[in-house]
């Protein structure tokens, strides 16, 4: 595979994406102050449409200190606090288990930019909130579904427990979150890399008893927005802990999705959806993807394997950053990408903007502009 990079045209490409971004954050927070939507209807994002769960706050936001980090721009890293101060008392939230989404990208970040300890100690307080999840019986997180119900959309939340318990130096939260890797790594990814949705047990022995799903197509399929979850959760998780086992997990997870997803990097929403449903992608998993795809170029052993999935991310930003997802050529479109997918069966944001896509996209450009300079 020949390297995208050094390419004038693609850097250029994804620079103006970038720009782009900043302007409809900029005017959608002009237009709707103080307002944390979830996904569009018709390309605008002030609907009265289901939410379904409460779990996306964070990602407005997070994308304002990943702005004001790279501009250095006073008036988005003013607009990043606003927006992540109303977050802070959700670091006690026990209702769902996206606490990493929510202060991983604000309360992180903000800590990483200011070195302020109060700012951190509501990352960590979140990260034991999460902790209360654990079902020793099973061994597992489990998911806002209840107590039988384990997600792989976890595996991007568990990040925050090892932050936490690193932190701290506090041994039964990092046990806590290994073991539930180590559930998950064994119930809900397959041998050839594909994933499930979710993993119900029987509350009372422990027992697992089968793969299930409320946003794939099948509980035997591979909803491909859960395979981004875990090839970049799987990755971080290594991160934190070093631990072989993650890595390999990790690079199985991207290995499918390379093998599986066409040329140009974006999924379907679902990898075994049937020919009437196979028209919806799911650029929000694409954006997940290329950042997962970043972290793995960075920890994998091998330099060949590196330049693999570095070249896999590029290939999708290449793509998500430009017509017909970037929505630069849909007048009226109040998001970033287009083409996105929440909840097909309940026909929530399907082929819209979605917010955590927003974000990833996002992060993910702030990975390719870093690592090319």
């Amino acid at each position: 595979m020949i390297e995208l990079f050094p390419s004038t045209g693609l850097r250029q490409r994804l620079e103006t994406a970038f720009e782009f971004a900043q302007r409809q954050v900029g005017a959608l927070v002009s237009r709707d102050p103080d307002f944390y939507p979830l996904y569009t209807q018709h390309g605008r994002w002030r609907h009265g449409g289901e939410a379904w769960t409460h779990w996306c706050d964070g990602f407005l936001p997070g994308m304002m200190w990943i702005f004001a980090a790279r501009t250095g721009e006073a008036r988005w890293r003013e607009l990043a606090e606003r927006y992540s101060r109303p977050l802070e008392p959700r670091r006690l939230d026990r209702a769902v288990h996206d606490l990493g989404f929510i202060f991983m990208s604000t309360y992180y970040r903000w800590f990483q930019l200011t070195g302020d300890p109060a700012v951190e100690q509501v990352v960590i307080d979140a990260g034991r909130t999460m902790g209360l999840r654990f079902r020793e019986k099973g061994e597992y997180l489990s998911s806002f579904i209840g107590p039988q119900s384990l997600f792989i959309d976890i595996m991007m939340n568990v990040g925050i427990i090892f932050y936490a318990a690193e932190r701290t130096g506090d041994p039964e939260l990092a046990s806590v979150a290994l073991r539930h890797c180590l559930t998950t790594r064994r119930v809900l990814v397959r041998g050839d890399g594909s994933t499930a949705h979710e993993g119900i047990f029987n509350t009372e022995t422990g027992e697992f008893l089968r793969q299930s799903t409320h946003q794939g197509r099948r509980g035997d399929s591979c909803w491909s927005r859960g395979l981004t979850w875990a090839l970049y959760g799987f990755g971080t998780v290594y991160r934190h802990t070093r631990d072989g086992r993650f890595l390999a997990t990790a690079q199985a997870c991207a290995d499918f999705l390379i093998a599986h997803t066409p040329a140009d990097g974006v999924p379907p929403w679902d990898y075994d959806a049937g020919p009437d449903e196979a028209q919806h992608l799911d650029t929000s998993a694409a954006a997940i993807a290329a950042g997962g795809l970043f972290e793995l170029a960075e920890l994998a052993v091998e330099e060949a394997r590196a330049i693999h999935y570095r070249n896999a991310a590029l290939r999708i930003l290449a793509t998500l950053a430009a017509s017909p997802h970037l929505a630069t050529e849909t007048p009226g479109w109040e998001g970033i990408l287009r083409n996105g997918v929440y909840h097909i069966h309940k026909g929530l944001g399907v082929s819209e903007s979605v917010m955590w896509g927003e974000y990833f996209f996002v992060e993910a450009l702030e990975k390719a502009l870093l690592a090319t300079g």
